[in-house]
């Protein structure tokens, strides 16, 4: 079965009645999703087939941030999945509630949901938002090369009732790039190859009049990007580049760099990985599909925020001409490494692709990457690594964490980090020899390539991937970084914060 580099990212159609849900309307519906407080007595006698609910309600005594289903009687034998809210719910909790009712519905897979929020929740909004992104996360079929693929969920309607207003177009521009970003990531090596990838966003930049420039070797070369070149040096063809797309937005705003490391497979090189390490290195690539998706988003919202896509796309093979340990390397900004561990090659890319974006001096400049193992470690795959050389961000960045839904954790930046990667032979090394305090030391490393003036976030996605999916995202691979990329400059407070930071200095 052939499939598409490019996903269908269509959604269900959302509608908002200001009517109650009546009798007629819920045998109109395949399933009703419902939230409820623990106390949930006074809001199901009030609806339709009441006597059922409240027989579900009083099955067991009732826990905030549980689940339960019934069928009802009538003619379409609607499902109805209840979850109990939680009073102060984070919206990590939120999320993973309606994760977990969606879950139930999955073998079923009805066309017409209602959605339904009791209206004695304060966060009744934020709520809906919850129901819908999990909707639109578990109604979206990842590639999928089997003979015979199983049948494809196929939502058409989400009908919500007693709903506020509520940021739609928003809500699905963010599920529509947090989608593309987990379809682009979960692609098979041999199949989104630095050429495949090309192909993806020429499709997508003619789709959402975005600006394309491609980098290639050669012109890296001239550049003297050494370091990306370093990393690309065992591929077997000549197609690695730096991609830049580009979202104008308003007019003379100042545009935001969003960087991302595309290795689309990642042996190791030289210091080859195992197999159990090396088996799922075709993931290596999610921070660009971040990077991208994040700005489809905004050209989608047509927001006034200028945004740039840059992605470093190269493979890290192993052959006859991959870079080795104790080479020197002249990054692009001219400053000379020292190999020291060839799988350490995330940094590498991303040195060069850093410099190069920062020559337009963005607002801001954020990168994403699945760089290391140590991040994990610390943090598990519940959270990624946020690191800034601007402490003035920091609340910002915790704050559009706690928000979206997709948390992260500051981990410290300081300068004198830069011992444990003093050479010898070079300007610097590229990581320590022993993998201690590796995720920090590699944000300090890439801090060589961002001038002082130029405001940066380094983001460590730890969460990239999860067995059995996260939150609201019942896949392994997360798309992990577009939410929190979306609530960070849409809210504008991460502004706020530098201007604060300028009138203080």
């Amino acid at each position: 079965m052939r499939t598409s580099l490019v996903p269908d990212l269509a959604t269900a159609r959302i509608r908002r009645s200001r009517a109650p849900l009546s009798e007629r309307a819920l045998r109109g519906c395949d399933a009703l999703l419902l939230i409820a407080p623990p106390q949930a007595k006074d809001t199901l006698a009030a609806l339709p087939e009441a006597r059922r609910l409240l027989n579900l309600h009083h099955r067991s005594a009732a826990a905030p941030l549980t689940v339960r289903s019934t069928a009802l009687a009538n003619a379409a034998q609607t499902e109805v999945v209840l979850g109990y809210s939680k009073s102060a719910a984070t919206h990590f909790e939120r999320l993973a509630l309606a994760g977990r009712l969606w879950r139930e519905l999955s073998d079923r897979q009805p066309a017409r949901v209602a959605l339904l929020v009791s209206a004695s929740l304060e966060d009744q909004a934020e709520w809906y938002e919850a129901l819908l992104a999990a909707a639109l996360a578990h109604n979206f079929a990842l590639p999928d090369y089997r003979s015979n693929p199983p049948a494809r969920w196929r939502l058409a309607q989400l009908q919500l009732f007693g709903a506020p207003a509520l940021p739609l177009a928003r809500i699905v521009a963010t599920a529509r790039g947090t989608n593309l970003a987990r379809w682009l990531t979960a692609l098979p090596p041999n199949k989104l190859d630095a050429s495949g990838y090309r192909r993806v966003l020429a499709a997508l930049a003619r789709r959402h009049h975005l600006r394309l420039r491609w980098y290639s070797e050669g012109a890296l070369r001239r550049l003297g990007a050494g370091a990306f070149l370093a990393v690309a040096r065992a591929n077997p063809a000549r197609t690695a580049g730096i991609a830049r797309l580009s979202w104008p937005g308003k007019r003379g705003e100042v545009p935001v760099a969003l960087v991302g490391k595309g290795i689309l497979f990642d042996t190791g090189g030289t210091n080859l990985k195992s197999h159990r390490s090396m088996l799922d290195m075709h993931t290596d690539m999610a921070g660009s599909a971040v990077a991208l998706a994040t700005v489809i988003a905004l050209s989608e919202l047509r927001s006034p925020q200028p945004a740039e896509a840059w992605l470093a796309i190269t493979e890290n093979n192993i052959g006859p001409n991959a870079y080795r340990p104790q080479e020197i390397v002249r990054a692009l900004n001219g400053t000379t490494i020292q190999v020291i561990h060839t799988d350490a090659e995330g940094r590498m890319a991303l040195a060069d692709t850093l410099a190069l974006a920062a020559r337009a001096r963005p607002a801001l400049m954020i990168d994403y990457a699945t760089l290391t193992g140590a991040c994990v470690n610390a943090l598990t795959e519940r959270y990624s690594g946020a690191f800034t050389n601007r402490p003035a961000l920091a609340d910002a960045l915790l704050a559009a964490g706690a928000a979206s839904g997709e948390r992260v954790w500051q981990f410290p930046l300081d300068p004198d980090f830069d011992s444990d990667l003093t050479s010898k032979l070079a300007d610097i090394m590229q990581c320590a020899v022993d993998g201690k305090g590796d995720h920090i030391l590699a944000a300090r490393f890439l801090n060589r390539f961002v001038p002082e003036t130029v405001p940066w976030v380094h983001l460590d996605l730890s969460s990239a991937t999860r067995n059995g999916g996260l939150a609201h995202v019942p896949t392994d691979v997360t798309g992990f970084g577009v939410r929190f990329t979306l609530q960070l400059l849409l809210d504008g407070r991460w502004r706020a914060a530098l201007r604060r930071r300028k009138v203080a200095s």
